[in-house]
């Protein structure tokens, strides 16, 4: 156990995912295991002081959410697409997967996931990595409460993948909020965009580690029962629900503002009630999004949505053609700093760089995961420059008059100007059933398990969700400050504090002075940070409305 502890920290931070592939380290997990088998069991979920360096942990099969991983697992496919609903198919590939990988009643409560492997020469059991997969899907399986959800997939992704998913997940509607950020801020935050860029990054890598540390884990909330037992996975489960949750409500609310500025007349009087463009085509987008929830396989959505990175380019593209091409010019100048408001800049930054819900997925997702690191290097790095150059562009372009979505300042009568509204328009589409989809299978857990797998609780529950966002979208049609207010109470939590303080919790005794140095100094700047935010983007939610 020390030479292998000492080998840990000689690999410092760059050290691969081939770290317990070894058969000491291997044997030596085992012989931790087999003397952890006495303990009592109940102690490995509640208690965070375990002794992590055992390379052991229980996860609870039961434990809420079941069905993160593999709805989240949507966003990394980069598959062939299918598209279907429930069908005898699906239901009996769902029995034969059962019936193959399920445990047995005794014991399934409790899957527990080690390393281990023999020598034997008749048979190759499957790795860690398998049975994880197998042994939680045929649980959840096995209680109907994933019946849209494909089975898992092997490690798949190559690197250009895996840079295709992490930048698809980064450079999302946060690329039209940056030249606001500026006019927010001042160009000094730009050193913000930064900043936070490096810092995301790095709590990334921090992820990898920590799913290193146990090979059991495979989820972020499993990384939060990892380090604070099941009150830890509720909690940040929640978390990231409301951080997808907030998505959805800024799509529909990007959708609407997009189309009113198309269509700026439209009105109407229904039933004394008078609807303005704003409300009219909020709820048109949800009405036309609707269907899309209901679907059960969402695998084309999935499939369609990895071009989220062309429309970014495409948008991008667009605002520097009516600059340049269409004459609109770039003379507009503004504030080197602005300290009264640059805390809204905060949250729009935060939000920007906030894809960590998805990291852990697109890591297990990869044929080599020793690249994790130089794929998140690779996305953040193509998602500083393209947000800073909107930004930039964006600003010299419209001034103090730009609007949180620079899509609606770009001058109507250019082709250029058209194409970034409609794909701003179009995009979410693919995009909002995706995002949505694991909110929705976690409230269906909830229900009694007589009613799981039914498909009209299914379309209840995700009508009242849709619907749910529709009236938050309408009652706080602010983009700019709802994103800020995302950004801050829940961006900064998830992809800046919490991953320094599992791998501080999960890794404790392994690391230098420096690592954790660091470390706390990051949860006091996020911590700050997110104060700070979430006051100023509330303050300005009430004086806008």
């Amino acid at each position: 156990m020390m030479s292998w502890m000492k080998l840990d920290e000689d690999l410092g931070p760059d050290r691969g995912d081939d770290n317990f592939h070894t058969d000491d380290e291997e044997n030596q997990a085992h012989r931790s295991c087999e003397q952890y088998e006495a303990d009592t069991e109940s102690d490995i979920v509640r208690a965070p002081s375990r002794n992590l360096s055992q390379n052991s942990i229980d996860v609870n099969t039961n434990a809420w959410p079941q069905s993160y991983w593999q709805s989240i697992d949507m966003y990394t496919s980069v598959t062939p697409p299918s598209l279907g609903f429930l069908g005898a198919a699906s239901l009996n590939s769902l029995s034969t997967l059962d019936k193959r990988h399920s445990i047995s009643d005794s014991e399934s409560s409790t899957t527990r996931l080690l390393i281990s492997q023999t020598s034997s020469d008749k048979e190759v059991p499957p790795s860690p990595s398998q049975a994880a997969k197998f042994s939680i899907y045929s649980s959840c399986a096995s209680k109907g409460s994933l019946p849209e959800l494909p089975p898992p997939k092997e490690r798949c992704c190559s690197f250009s993948q895996a840079v295709l998913n992490g930048t698809n997940v980064l450079c999302g509607i946060g690329l039209l909020t940056t030249p606001y950020a500026i006019k927010e801020g001042g160009w000094l935050s730009l050193i913000l965009l930064a900043l936070y860029g490096v810092i995301c990054c790095y709590t990334g890598i921090l992820l990898k580690r920590c799913l290193e540390s146990c090979p059991g884990l495979r989820t972020y909330p499993d990384i939060g029962q990892a380090a604070f037992g099941s009150t830890g996975r509720f909690f940040l489960s929640i978390i990231l629900y409301l951080e997808l949750y907030g998505a959805c409500v800024e799509f529909l609310t990007m959708m609407s503002d997009n189309l009113a500025s198309v269509f700026p007349d439209t009105q109407m009087t229904l039933g004394g009630i008078h609807l303005d463009s704003h409300h009219i085509f909020g709820i048109t987008a949800t009405l036309v999004i609707l269907p899309t929830v209901w679907l059960q396989n969402l695998s084309l959505l999935s499939y369609l949505s990895v071009g989220g990175v062309l429309a970014s380019i495409l948008v991008a593209l667009c605002l520097l053609w009516v600059g340049v091409v269409n004459q609109v010019g770039f003379h507009h100048r503004g504030p080197a700093l602005n300290l009264s408001d640059i805390s809204v800049t905060i949250g729009i930054y935060g939000f920007g760089f906030a894809g960590h819900s998805v990291f852990p997925n697109i890591y297990t997702s990869m044929k080599e995961p020793s690249q994790f690191s130089a794929v998140l290097i690779t996305s953040v790095t193509f998602c500083f420059f393209i947000y800073t150059g909107v930004a930039v562009f964006g600003f010299l372009m419209f001034g103090d008059s730009i609007h949180s979505q620079f899509t609606l300042n770009m001058p109507t009568q250019f082709v250029a100007s058209k194409i970034a509204v409609w794909t701003t328009i179009v995009n979410p589409m693919t995009k909002y059933a995706l995002t949505m989809t694991p909110v929705a299978l976690s409230v269906e857990e909830l229900f009694p398990e007589a009613w799981t797998g039914s498909h009209c609780v299914s379309i209840f529950v995700r009508t009242l969700l849709v619907s749910s966002t529709l009236g938050v979208a309408m009652s706080f049609p602010f983009f700019g400050s709802v994103m800020a207010l995302i950004g801050s109470l829940v961006a900064m939590l998830v992809a800046v504090v919490f991953p320094c303080v599992c791998y501080l919790i999960l890794l404790r005794g392994r690391l230098t002075k420096l690592q954790i140095a660091t470390c706390i100094l990051i949860i006091i700047v996020g911590v700050v940070c997110s104060i700070i935010g979430t006051y100023s983007a509330i303050s300005r939610i009430a004086d806008q409305m």
